[in-house]
């Protein structure tokens, strides 16, 4: 399963940070960001996840962070 957010992290630091967070909560999964796109961009790759948890991971750093459709 891939799921692909929009967010609005900028820095490279800021999505270092969040990538291991996301790896606490998602070790076996394949994480992370293109800041170079105007979406700047969380990808998420592995076995089913909730996409509302990462959304939630985000925001408890107050990040922005929706699922992109």
């Amino acid at each position: 399963m891939v799921e692909v957010f929009k967010t609005n992290v900028q820095r490279r630091e800021e999505a270092e940070m969040l990538i291991r967070k996301l790896l606490g909560y998602f070790p076996d999964h394949k994480i992370n960001f293109d800041l170079s796109d105007c979406d700047r961009i969380l990808r998420v790759e592995g076995e089913a996840f909730p996409a509302k948890k990462v959304i939630e991971l985000l925001d408890s750093d107050n990040y922005l962070c929706d699922v992109l459709e």
